[in-house]
């Protein structure tokens, strides 16, 4: 009889044993679900956020990469007038280099042209005898580039807004020999501005007469595209 009592008490005992963890543990699992519920609000409008953010970044970058995207203040691109278009045409074929590589090489002279005052056909002309319209050309001088500027000599002629300082750079070759080539010119006039620029000295003129020779074929080349059909009065 007294063992009897004695089972019955033990399993009583085990039953509230178990009973009370049992109601720890719906407690604990109670928590776990409380905590992830929020830690799942907290959590997912954020990372969902920073994917969103992230996405429209890569789109942004994306954009800016293929021009899709285009800051009118900031895209200055120059549009050849006419007349360097058609001179554009004229040097493709005579020198054999591509309308894509020469390009940018008459967007540069038409821009420096305008900056110093000067007919860009004379500074095309300029780059056509002394460079062949190579911008990797160097004479046995120094003299470097698209127009044969000795680097010692006019370091202090780049412009300031130039972040590139090498003369073998177009942009600063042509924007110096321009700089340059003006100065000659208004101190002693045409050819002889156009000799001291070339480095020559002979009293013919052989160097100046080479550079109006090459603008007269670029005006001709002009001319005779105008009276094709082109308004001559078009022509910038």
């Amino acid at each position: 009889m007294s063992e009897t009592i004695t089972l019955k008490s033990t399993m009583a005992l085990w039953t509230t044993v178990v009973v009370r963890h049992f109601r720890q543990l719906r407690i604990l699992a109670g928590l776990i679900l409380v905590f992830g519920t929020f830690a799942l609000i907290t959590i997912i409008p954020n990372s969902a956020a920073s994917l969103q953010s992230g996405s429209v970044a890569a789109w942004l970058s994306e954009s800016k990469a293929s021009g899709s995207m285009e800051n009118v203040e900031d895209a200055q691109v120059e549009v050849l007038t006419p007349r360097m278009q058609i001179a554009l045409d004229y040097v493709t074929r005579r020198y054999r280099v591509s309308e894509e590589a020469l390009m940018p090489v008459f967007e540069l002279a038409q821009t420096a042209g305008r900056e110093h005052r000067i007919d860009p056909l004379l500074i095309v002309a300029v780059i056509g005898i002394e460079s062949g319209f190579n911008p990797f050309a160097e004479s046995s001088l120094g003299a470097q580039g698209l127009m044969q500027i000795i680097p010692r000599f006019h370091l202090d002629k780049v412009p300031e807004d130039s972040a590139e300082k090498s003369f073998l750079n177009p942009e600063v070759n042509v924007r110096v020999g321009a700089h340059i080539l003006r100065e000659a010119i208004t101190r002693r006039g045409l050819v002889a501005g156009l000799q001291f620029y070339g480095g020559a000295s002979d009293a013919q003129g052989s160097y100046a007469n080479k550079v109006l020779a090459e603008r007269a074929r670029l005006e001709h080349a002009v001319q005779r595209r105008a009276s094709s059909g082109i308004n001559s009065r078009s022509l910038g």
